[in-house]
């Protein structure tokens, strides 16, 4: 699976956020939608397979393992490398809300 850091992600990207929806609803990246973790098996059809899926979480961990995932079931993924760790770090538009 493709990894790139946070500074890579489009500013118009297809950016999911796998984190519990308290995680999401404390800090996330704008623009971003929550898919958790847990809910990936029954709501990637939310996906536009038409676009780069770029995937994010804490730290990135959870990120690569949904990606794992979807890449055996043949959708490919992007996982976004220091997730929202790098993403407040690197000053990137965020806001907090579900």
């Amino acid at each position: 699976m493709e990894a790139v850091a946070v500074t890579e992600v489009p500013k118009d990207a297809q950016l999911i956020d796998v984190r519990s929806p308290e995680e999401f609803a404390e800090l996330h990246a704008i623009g971003s939608v929550n898919i958790p973790m847990e809910q990936m098996m029954t709501r990637y059809g939310e996906l536009d397979l038409d676009q780069d899926i770029y995937l994010i979480c804490r730290s990135g961990g959870r990120s690569a393992q949904v990606g794992s995932w979807l890449e055996r079931n043949g959708i490919d993924a992007i996982n976004v490398r220091g997730g929202m760790i790098d993403w407040e770090f690197h000053n990137l538009p965020r806001e907090a809300g579900a």
